[in-house]
């Protein structure tokens, strides 16, 4: 008799759509496949034949699996599933991986490094896809995840990731869940309601399939099966493979099931209770191995389905000899199976079989024997480094020992942390928090909830964070000094700081400096002061930032006294960003104390974040990107890949800046939808904002309008870069439709904006733009603009051209034509990289400078006119034009244009001029008004309207109003 079927019986639709998906991932569609089904049903039968079936195409396959020894390993099945790559001997140091590959060192040890990244999961996700599609670029590959609902949150994360994006690779992403409540199940069945994942359920085998299933097992033919066997067998089985099997391995190791040579016959009593059946089927299996067998594998299945031979050997006390020569036979039982890759790893065939082996444990033994393990661990394994510390924590918790369980899950989540596995840390300081408090160990109870709010508010489970602030009143009187208990008080202060709960934050703050009394300990109001400076900033006030600064100065003093280097780190750079509207060299001052804490300390990610501050401060002031490329270098290399894309965000801007348009649409376009796809939300608003400004710097509204639109989805409003939308973007479109009122109120609104609550960012036009209109409307003079040049913000590279010319115009009506001459001399200096603002300075000062009689006027006209006609900005050049005939200058008449009239205007003969003013009829403006935005006269105006109402056939003003509305919509 065979130990098992040569043949998957019952799956021909299965292995059907299986073979389809790999046919579709071999033509570049990436298809997402679970099995779900229950224990038993067959699932990694069907994962196996999958992975021959990928050979069979010339496909690699990936095969890794959730582990059950312990609460949780972090990545654990994408770890064994990649580690595969490194043995197949194909070079991987040059994959084209970019800011991703030192991320994959959470998961690739080979590649992990002293700067872990601590990056999101969704960077990790993207990481992870990148490895799949190069690694698997020739011909395909299969990546199996077997046991997925035993998976931990961070592989749940990164495996929703591949979900979502797989549809354009070379990929399958096949992996088995169990019919049970679990996140696994719940992400395949959204993956299904989506339409990115097939969902392949297992129903339990038919009667005819069960009887196929027993004739393969038997080798004979379905129809020689004993009736009798097949009927206790399908009753018994319910359909499950496993179970059939299991329990026909009874039948026939009872003598109930014997062959003959008539074949296969019924000889004793079949019935059974089907657990006790299983249960007695396998000891007896394993009875054949001997005492020191069952001793074996009862040891085995208390460490869990995964087992380390090291440990169990320390455990029984079996020579090398016994130990192999029970695993050969455990092997050839098909009880337990190699556990590849691990050399000294074994696995049990079945959870199912490690379950049946307990029953026959006394809790009293089981307990005892779960000690012995930890014993064993610890003894081989002191550090408990990796998966040992999760293991040990849970063998202590299984032997009773609650209190040293719980220490040691909170070592193992504090590891996790700073791995930064959040969601595994979550639970293995949820564990450990939960057995301190049933052992009453409030220090370390205390310990395990320090590090616990904080994952928490990372994970975004506020709600869970501060029900422990409402329950803080049982730690109280149970020994724990006040400085232990202020320390929960701030943690949960972060807590609501990182929620946006700046009310809440701020009460906590206050329990704990009342918990410290008058005479604090300086090592606690360190992190106390800091994190209140953060709230501080959030708090709606006119004075927030003073009060921030205060706090943040406070912290630093008292960290640096104590050598916390964290706080001290976060100080300076608090303290920087409050330092810029007062001074920049002050601020690049302090971000280089945070580099140089961050370097004494080896602080990578630190030194990474100061680096960045660094250059953006290089990049206001002088306009220069030099620091910024090397921060981003810096990133790269570390791999941190927000802050890559933060910076390219920045670069954008720069480029639309600068007036290379081309440049800034390309860019945008292709970081846009990386930082989309990544969910990085901050990044995604600055590249909308961006791409926003580029087309008011074009004069198209209507592009801007819809990236506004975008922005407006992505939580812009009230975010940090809200100003900046109607600053460099609404103001600037106005002002290229030659619509200064319209301008000026888009500054106010930004004025109105930041004068509640002070902001950060500068670019926003009052500093700049804002001035030189306020000052050509006379709403501004000399004091306003001797203020702002005296500004910290007044003098960045982008503001400071604006307050050149604003001061020419100032000295010009003063009579001071040579200081006027030297404003503008500067001014062009500084707005020598920016060719838009520079052209638009020189036309917003033309008019003034003609009246005062200083400067160049009709020079910068001419000038502004070229730049703006080559840009397509019509209405401007259309005023510099104007501003040329005002002054007796001759005017070079242009009529190129005519590619933005409607092709059904344009067929009827309608001019450039023409429909420049049909345009402005939309909005139902007088003759008067439309003169005045065209500069030309009422009666040029009259006569373009009486020929558009000839040329279109609209007998009145009234209907060519309605002609142009429905146009322009």
């Amino acid at each position: 008799m065979r130990s098992r079927s040569r043949y998957i019986v019952g799956r021909d639709s299965q292995l059907r759509d299986i073979q389809q998906a790999l046919t579709d991932a071999g033509e570049g569609r990436g298809r997402v496949v679970f099995l779900v089904g229950e224990a038993g049903i067959g699932k990694s039968r069907l994962a196996a034949e999958a992975v021959g079936m990928a050979f069979g195409t010339g496909m690699r396959a990936l095969r890794g699996r959730s582990s059950t020894t312990g609460p949780t390993v972090p990545f654990r099945p994408l770890t064994e599933a990649l580690m595969s790559l490194f043995r197949s001997g194909e070079p991987l140091d040059d994959l084209p991986l970019g800011p991703y590959r030192p991320a994959l060192g959470r998961i690739i040890p080979d590649w992990s490094s002293d700067a872990q990244d601590n990056s999101s999961m969704v960077i990790l996700g993207e990481a992870v896809l990148r490895l799949l599609i190069a690694t698997g670029k020739e011909h395909g590959q299969l990546l199996l995840l077997e046991d997925l609902h035993d998976a931990d949150p961070e592989t749940l994360a990164v495996v929703e990731y591949l979900v979502d994006n797989l549809e354009y690779t070379n990929v399958v992403l096949l992996a088995t869940i169990r019919t049970e409540p679990c996140d696994a199940l719940d992400m395949a069945d959204s993956a299904r309601r989506r339409g990115v994942g097939t969902v392949l359920e297992l129903a339990p085998l038919t009667r005819t399939e069960v009887c196929g299933l027993i004739a393969a097992q038997l080798d004979t033919e379905p129809e020689l099966v004993p009736a009798e066997a097949l009927e206790r067998l399908w009753d018994d089985s319910a359909g499950s493979p496993f179970l059939a099997e299991e329990l026909l391995q009874g039948m026939i190791g009872s003598g109930a099931l014997v062959r003959s040579e008539d074949g296969w016959r019924v000889v004793g009593d079949l019935r059974s209770d089907v657990s006790t059946a299983l249960a007695r089927g396998i000891l007896r299996r394993i009875d054949r191995l001997g005492p020191q067998g069952l001793t074996l594998l009862s040891a085995a299945a208390v460490i869990g389905r995964r087992f380390p031979l090291t440990v169990l050997q320390r455990m029984t006390g079996i020579d090398d000899r016994g130990l192999l020569s029970h695993l050969h036979a455990g092997v050839a039982a098909q009880l337990v199976v190699p556990d590849e890759p691990a050399p000294d790893w074994y696995a049990f065939r079945h959870s199912l079989t490690a379950e049946a082996l307990l029953t026959q444990l006394t809790p009293a033994n089981r307990a005892a024997m779960s000690g012995q393990a930890a014993d064993a661990v610890q003894a081989l394994y002191p550090d408990l480094e990796g998966d040992w510390c999760p293991l040990v924590a849970e063998l202590r918790a299984q032997a009773g020992d609650d209190a040293e369980a719980g220490t040691l899950f909170t070592d193992a989540g504090l590891r996790a942390l700073s791995a930064g596995a959040i969601g595994s840390a979550v639970t293995l300081l949820s564990r450990a928090e939960r057995l301190l408090a049933d052992s009453q160990d409030a220090a370390g109870r205390t310990v395990a909830l320090e590090a616990l709010l904080p994952a928490l508010a990372e994970a975004g489970d506020f709600a869970r964070a501060f029900s422990f602030a409402e329950n803080m009143h049982t730690l109280v009187g149970s020994g724990l000094g006040a400085t232990r208990l202020a320390a929960l008080h701030t943690r949960l202060a972060k807590v609501a700081h990182t929620a946006g709960r700046w009310e809440d934050g701020n009460r906590q703050i206050a329990q704990a400096r009342a918990l410290l009394g008058g005479n604090p300990d300086e090592r606690s109001t360190a992190s106390i002061d800091v994190t209140a400076a953060y709230l501080a900033l959030d708090t709606p006030g006119p004075d927030r930032t003073q009060l921030a600064e205060k706090l943040a100065y406070s912290g630093l003093l008292a960290a640096e006294r104590h050598g916390l280097a964290t706080v001290v780190c976060q100080a300076w750079e608090l303290l920087a960003t409050l330092a810029r509207e007062r001074d920049f060299d002050e601020a690049t001052a302090l971000l280089e104390s945070a580099l140089h804490t961050a370097e004494q300390h080896q602080l990578p990610l630190q030194r990474m974040y100061a680096l960045t501050r660094i250059g953006g401060n290089n990049w206001l002031t002088e306009g220069n990107t030099a620091p910024l490329l090397h921060a981003r270098a810096e990133a790269l290399r570390l791999g941190s890949a927000t802050i890559v894309h933060t910076i390219d965000g920045i670069m954008i801007l720069d480029a639309v800046l600068r007036g290379d348009f081309a440049t800034a649409e390309r860019c945008a376009e292709e970081c846009l939808a990386v930082v989309q796809r990544l969910r990085l939300a901050p990044a995604t608003r600055y590249v909308l904002m961006a791409r926003a400004s580029l087309a008011a710097h074009r004069g198209e509204r209507a592009a801007m309008d819809r990236a506004l639109a975008a922005f407006a989805e992505w939580d812009g409003a009230g975010s940090q870069e809200e100003p900046l939308t109607r600053g460099l973007a609404r103001a600037f479109c106005a002002l290229m439709e030659e619509d200064r009122p319209g301008a000026v109120r888009e500054l106010r609104a930004v004025a109105e904006l930041e004068s509640t609550n002070p902001s950060t960012y500068y670019l926003s036009g009052r500093y700049g733009i804002g001035l030189l209109l306020d000052v050509l409307s006379g709403a501004a003079g000399r004091p306003a603009y001797e203020e702002i040049a005296a500004t910290a913000p007044g003098r960045m590279r982008w503001n400071r051209q604006f307050v050149h010319f604003a001061g020419a115009v100032v000295h010009g009506r003063e009579g001071r034509p040579e200081e006027a001459g030297a404003c503008v001399a500067e001014a062009l200096r500084a707005a020598e990289p920016y060719a838009t603002a520079l052209h638009l300075g020189l036309r917003l000062i033309a008019d003034a400078a003609f009246e005062d009689g200083w400067g160049e006027p009709v020079a910068w006209l001419r000038r502004a006119e070229q730049h703006f006609h080559q840009g397509g900005v019509a209405d401007v050049a259309g005023a510099c034009r104007a501003g040329l005939r005002r002054m007796g200058a001759p005017v070079h008449q242009r009529r190129t244009g005519s590619s933005r009239i409607p092709e059904v205007l344009r067929s009827q003969g309608v001019t450039v001029r023409e429909y420049e003013v049909f345009q402005l009829l939309a909005e139902r403006l007088g003759n008067k008004d439309i003169a005045d935005r065209l500069y030309i006269s009422p009666r040029t105006v009259e006569k373009h309207i009486a020929a558009l109402g000839t040329k279109t056939g609209r007998a009145n003003r009234a209907a060519l109003c309605e002609l142009s509305a429905s146009l322009e919509s």
